[in-house]
């Protein structure tokens, strides 16, 4: 059984706190996970540690100051793109610290952290980038963070999105904006709706993805 530990790590901006998973065996390479609104939770740990055993060294930063545990009412007003590229760059540098390249970095997101992953693929050069039932398509979630049909197609990597066909309050009108939005990027991209009885399917497509492209 995949084991999580917290550390804090010391960047320039900020202290930000990581939970962090590794691969009993060899490392395939590195994921950068942003959790979603509620925090680093026994579900977000559940993936981090289903990431680990499949062979992924795994980062997560809390991106909630002083986040330490779920919150039920996360202050989003407080998240700002600068305040999001600070945490990756914290999990990102501790995965280059363990001997994972950026070619070899991935980036994956659920629901706020979806988001959030399609804005770190606008702004670092990683191996891949999935999003899973990122909302703020048209509407920032937050007010400091852009839609994300503004700044799909300045992806700087391969780039999945994966979207619930039913169950949240993302439109498939929205959903295929963004689809749009991000073809228009120099690199590869792919949107895929899936049913909510089919979560094993997205996550074998995110799996898949990473096997595909951080190589």
């Amino acid at each position: 059984m995949v084991q999580t530990r917290t550390e804090d790590v010391p960047t320039a901006a900020a202290t930000v706190r990581l939970t962090c998973a590794e691969p009993d065996g060899v490392v395939r390479g590195g994921l950068v996970v942003l959790p979603e609104a509620r925090g680093v939770t026994e579900a977000v740990r559940g993936v981090v540690a289903g990431l680990a055993a499949e062979g992924w060294l795994v980062a997560v930063p809390h991106l909630h100051h002083g986040e330490h545990h779920e919150v039920d009412d996360p202050d989003l007003d407080a998240l700002s793109g600068p305040a999001v590229l600070t945490a990756h760059d914290a999990a990102a540098g501790w995965l280059a610290g363990h001997g994972v390249t950026p070619d070899r970095t991935g980036v994956i997101g659920f629901e706020l952290g979806g988001a959030a992953a399609v804005l770190v693929a606008t702004a670092r050069d990683l191996g891949a980038a999935v999003t899973v039932a990122g909302g703020g398509i048209l509407e920032p979630l937050a007010p400091s963070l852009p839609a994300l049909v503004e700044v799909a197609g300045e992806l700087r990597c391969p780039w999945l999105g994966l979207y619930r066909e039913e169950g949240d309050d993302i439109t498939p009108e929205q959903v295929e904006k963004l689809r749009d939005a991000a073809s228009t990027a120099q690199t590869a991209t792919d949107v895929v709706r899936f049913r909510f009885d089919s979560t094993y399917e997205a996550w074998q497509r995110a799996l898949n993805w990473f096997d595909a492209h951080l190589r």
